[in-house]
């Protein structure tokens, strides 16, 4: 993938930056087309949502009654299992709808953690917009793939 292709994918997402900025996490995107850069962008999530758990994790090893941490270990612990996976499997197999499907119920699961809290400070609230802002660049990208299919 050349940088003009790289450039023009990312201005068509939500986060310029931030899409921009991924390729250069992984040398081989640059050789990669758009359902490359879409599949690193998946990773990418992974990355994200992993991260986020093991913050989970170690806040739990210091909290106790800690129920919105808990339902926030399992909505991740989905998008890690289940989601990711499923979406590099639908693009892998040439469907695109169904990874969008996946990345946007990644970013509904960063805002259901989010909202667990209910009112009170969050102690995942940057972790969780970085998961929904790079799972709205990993949408469009595939959006993006979809329409050049």
């Amino acid at each position: 993938m050349d940088a003009n292709l790289i450039t023009k994918t990312c201005k068509e997402t939500p986060s310029y930056d931030l899409c921009d900025s991924s390729p250069q996490l992984d040398p081989w995107s640059f050789d990669a087309d758009v359902k490359g850069l879409a599949l690193l962008m998946v990773d990418v999530v992974k990355a994200k949502a992993t991260n986020t758990v093991n913050h989970i994790n170690d806040l739990l090893k210091q909290t106790s009654g800690a129920q919105p941490l808990s339902s926030c270990l399992d909505v991740y612990n989905v998008v890690i299992q289940a989601k990711v996976p499923k979406a590099s499997e639908a693009l892998s197999k040439g469907d695109p709808k169904f990874a969008e499907q996946g990345m946007n119920d990644v970013g509904l699961g960063a805002d259901l953690c989010e909202n667990s809290f209910s009112g009170s400070s969050s102690p995942l609230t940057y972790l969780n917009k970085t998961v929904r802002d790079v799972a709205d660049v990993a949408s469009a990208i595939v959006q993006h793939f979809d329409m050049h299919m």
